[in-house]
């Protein structure tokens, strides 16, 4: 196929695109990693039931979480995911807020005994949650793509794992750049943390060989503002970090079986719908094979394609998320033209002139976020600074960002003097990031006074 066939399969598509538009289409082809489409059985389902939910007289978005008829609902979802995984006994069905995000923050916080874990970072997610972990402890990169852009598994059969690591952390499928774990990382006895959130549910899983596996749903199983956390019981304990609060406790949430403040109710309804549909599908023996047909459909088309090709090595290649480009200048060119007579934004990697908007690279820790750009002259050399910069950052510029924060209206009260409130604040910013700690109260009461007593200097 010449580009010449492929130009005029594309200017097809953007006709079929036109005149979807034009019948004002009710049901779309969403093929977003998530929020994710849903069975359109549990959808209509749940609209058959949105006024009254089996004759409550209400909907399920207004009762009562302590209800009777909720307390069911709740029972009989984790019932069915119990199944449908064979999750053992022995592990708590945990349905939480706080999306996989809070994750990142609430495992460190809760089995970070030794202040210590080992890290494997293939992707955005397993990054950030590496990042987020060196808040707490020491968090330890053991493993990594970045080298190649995440587009391969790194060999995890005998990583250089600290013998006092409190768990070994994975993204076992990476959303962003498709790859997927074939073989679970040689932990070497220690506790293996799993973010499934783009491959949940997705294909059989032997929960035993894990600690803890969580996910949002969002991708495969139900609405946004669920996370759910599997997670075996001796590791739910009331030793947690000092300040970890009680929402942020996993032996809250098991003690009161995820109904210790107002759950997202309805969210963990529909799940429960899937659920159901899952196992009337086959359960996930089904599920595997229904996604191991269309991924391969479309893997068998990038690779025959002359149009698009893959971006992930065929062996770590995942079921659920499949990235690709077109490595192709004057189809890109194409491309471009007929998407800025639609007046879609188009970006087209490393052509700055081609690009309505440029991805920065970003370092992000807590409130500190540092954007990179160099116009779309070279990614590559905005992703390397990136990884430079967040290793000079201080293990708590997220604990002296939240002090500084709550140091502006103390300064507000006790300095009435805009421009010497200004000099204070700016001191006690270089002060703290120059020592990478925070000063106590006492030395902050004489720093004050410094500033307030003209005699007196810094």
């Amino acid at each position: 196929m010449g580009n010449k066939s492929i130009k005029l399969i594309f200017d097809r598509f953007i006709q079929i695109s036109h005149e979807q538009e034009e019948k004002k289409v009710s049901r779309v082809y969403n093929f977003s990693a998530g929020p994710a489409v849903l069975p359109e059985e549990v959808l209509k389902e749940a609209a058959d039931e949105m006024l009254d939910y089996k004759g409550s007289g209400m909907s399920v978005m207004e009762m009562s979480h302590r209800s009777k008829v909720y307390d069911n609902i709740i029972k009989e979802a984790e019932a069915d995911l119990r199944e449908l995984m064979n999750i053992p006994d022995n592990y708590k069905v945990l349905f939480l807020q706080g999306g996989a995000s809070q994750q990142f923050a609430m495992i460190p916080m809760n089995l970070m005994k030794n202040r210590k874990a080992a890290y494997i970072v293939t992707g955005q997610w397993a990054k950030k949650a590496y990042q987020e972990a060196k808040i707490y402890g020491e968090a330890v990169e053991v493993a990594s793509s970045a080298d190649q852009t995440f587009s391969y598994i790194p060999d995890c059969s005998d990583l250089p794992i600290p013998e006092d690591a409190d768990y070994v952390y994975i993204c076992e499928n990476n959303t962003i750049y498709g790859t997927k774990f074939k073989e679970l990382p040689n932990t070497k006895g220690k506790t293996l943390v799993a973010d499934v959130s783009s491959c949940f549910l997705s294909e059989p899983v032997d929960v035993t060989k894990y600690g803890v596996i969580y996910g949002g749903v969002q991708k495969n199983i139900g609405p946004a503002g669920v996370v759910i956390v599997i997670i075996r019981e001796d590791l739910i304990t009331e030793d947690t970090l000092p300040g970890t609060p009680t929402m942020l406790k996993y032996k809250i949430h098991a003690d009161n079986n995820s109904l210790y403040n107002t759950p997202p109710a309805y969210g963990i309804y529909i799940c429960g719908k899937v659920f159901k549909w899952i196992k009337k599908m086959g359960g996930l023996t089904a599920m595997k094979e229904r996604n191991e047909k269309k991924a391969k459909i479309l893997y068998d088309f990038l690779d025959e394609s002359k149009m698009f090709k893959g971006t992930v090595v065929k062996e770590d290649r995942s079921l659920m998320n499949v990235p690709f480009v077109t490595g192709d200048e004057e189809l890109d060119e194409h491309i471009t033209s007929l998407c800025n007579d639609k007046g879609i934004f188009i970006n087209v990697v490393d052509v700055k002139d081609k690009c309505d908007f440029i991805f920065p690279s970003v370092v992000s820790r807590g409130k500190l976020e540092i954007g990179i750009s160099s116009s779309g002259a070279s990614p590559r050399i905005t992703t390397l600074l990136a990884g430079e910069i967040d290793s000079i950052l201080p293990d708590n510029i997220e604990e002296i960002l939240d002090y500084l924060e709550k140091l502006r209206p103390y300064a507000k009260q006790k300095i009435s003097n805009d421009v010497l409130r200004a000099r204070f604040l700016s001191y006690m910013a270089e002060l703290t990031y120059s020592r990478r700690n925070i000063p106590d109260d006492e030395e902050l009461e004489k720093i004050l006074n410094k500033f307030l007593n003209p005699i007196e200097t810094i």
